[in-house]
């Protein structure tokens, strides 16, 4: 089942194992992994490649070259990508695309976070459903910095990473913070030293791997719903905790149980 492709040029990379573990790789890391608009533009479709299918029970966004997560929007394309309010507005239409595709994702993702972790990059972090990081880890919303306003969807997302107050602190001083603080606010689900990362994201994605898939898609969509306060998405999420209750895996679930083994999941 391994496979793997790519998109924008080689940019955004998109991977899963044999174990249906995906990644999702921003892979620029000459230039600290910063997003080009063909990259934000790629990202929904590198998401969907690998839930195509139940493909991935889980995905691990991080960035390539062991150094830095990313270092958000280039900001060499914004004098023609975003020169004026309506340039702006069909650039970050594409960004909050991006997030979404991470926020909405069916299944878990998992940032797995080192170095440099600013502005739209901390955003697809934030979107995640889980952070994780390493000491090297540094976050910043330069927004401010640069005279411009953060898209609406994102800054909820950080509100609901940070909290209020800190999301914002963050938002108005532009203040860079470290992982330790981003820790302390709850940012941050674990933080790892720098030569155990890899292997503590990995083990925590082979747990949800393992997992009932229907029952962690009910749980990811009822805690969406939960954040969005929207019937529809109260509706879907009951219905899809319904379903569990009919299928193959909850009585393959009990059967385990009771019979003191492992349950195989096959997410029917």
């Amino acid at each position: 089942m391994a496979a793997q492709t790519s998109f924008a040029d080689g940019t955004i990379t998109a991977a899963v194992t044999d174990s249906r573990i995906g990644r999702v790789t921003i892979n620029r890391p000459e230039k600290r992994n910063a997003l080009t608009d063909a990259m934000w533009r790629a990202l929904p479709a590198a998401i969907a490649w690998l839930t195509r299918d139940n493909l991935a029970r889980v995905i691990i966004l991080d960035g390539a070259g062991g150094r830095d997560f990313s270092a958000g929007a280039d900001i060499g394309e914004f004098d023609t990508l975003r020169k004026d309010a309506e340039t702006a507005r069909n650039y970050e239409a594409g960004n909050s695309d991006a997030f979404r595709a991470v926020r909405t994702c069916p299944v878990p993702v998992i940032a797995s976070v080192r170095g440099i972790c600013f502005g739209g990059g901390f955003g697809l972090a934030a979107a995640a459903d889980i952070r994780i990081a390493d000491e090297t880890a540094r976050f910043a919303i330069p927004a401010a910095r640069l005279g411009l306003a953060y898209p609406l969807d994102a800054v909820q997302d950080l509100v609901r990473a940070l909290g209020d107050q800190a999301a914002r602190y963050a938002l108005y001083s532009t203040r860079e913070f470290s992982a330790s603080e981003a820790k302390a606010l709850g940012c941050l689900m674990a933080l790892h030293r720098l030569d155990d990362l890899d292997a503590e994201v990995n083990a925590l994605a082979e747990a949800i791997a393992v997992a009932a898939p229907m029952s962690v898609r009910a749980s990811k969509a009822a805690i969406n719903a939960h954040s969005s306060h929207d019937e529809a998405a109260f509706a879907s999420a009951s219905s899809l905790a319904d379903a569990t209750f009919e299928s193959e895996d909850y009585a393959e679930g009990c059967r385990a149980f009771t019979q003191k083994r492992r349950p195989d999941f096959s997410g029917r």
